[in-house]
């Protein structure tokens, strides 16, 4: 099995994720059609505009592929990738993945000037994560085999179920790399 990671490339802050894996020394592909999928190990969602996002996964001919790629492979989705993950959304413009049990609230901590970095506490690692927050979406409805992974005062802002996990902060745009290693070692394949 490759030990390769995806990184959706259609739209957003993709570099921003390589660069994070590179700097674990993860190698990494871009992902703009199905087929660069193969021998891809797990794949990571984007941040960026998630109607856009929704709308380009269907005219690349991506929505399929990603499902099905996510039922034996890790996927992490980070604030646009994170609403495409859910099963919910409350805006009627995005067709969601569905990969995991919750509604995405879009723009939950308000638009692009409200945007703002504070500390989180995760659940797996005693020090305080500084997370960048932009137009960041919230977690809603979250079903019983969700599992919180770090909160923002009283909000959750990162879950997992399985080996998927989902965040509505940028931990790209930080030095540290500790929530794609998190993400990495829930895999058997790393």
């Amino acid at each position: 099995m490759s030990k390769t990671v995806g990184v959706l490339a259609l739209q957003g802050a993709y570099q921003k994720h390589v660069e994070s894996l590179e700097k674990l020394g993860v190698a990494c592909r871009l992902i703009r059609k199905a087929g660069e999928l193969e021998n891809c190990a797990a794949l990571i969602l984007p941040g960026g505009e998630s109607t856009t996002i929704s709308l380009l996964l269907q005219e690349n001919g991506l929505y399929q592929p990603i499902k099905f790629f996510a039922q034996n492979h890790p996927v992490m989705g980070v604030c646009a990738g994170m609403i495409m993950m859910a099963s919910e959304v409350d805006d009627k413009r995005v067709t969601p993945l569905a990969l995991l049990p919750f509604k995405a609230q879009r723009n939950f901590y308000g638009r692009q000037v409200h945007s703002f970095t504070d500390d989180i506490k995760l659940t797996f690692d005693s020090k305080p994560f500084n997370a960048p927050f932009i137009r960041a979406p919230g977690i809603k409805n979250p079903s019983a085999e969700i599992k919180v992974l770090a909160t923002h005062k009283e909000e959750t802002v990162m879950i997992g179920c399985g080996k998927h996990v989902a965040l509505s902060f940028h931990p790209e745009l930080t030095d540290d790399t500790r929530i794609h290693e998190y993400w990495l070692s829930r895999s058997n394949n790393f």
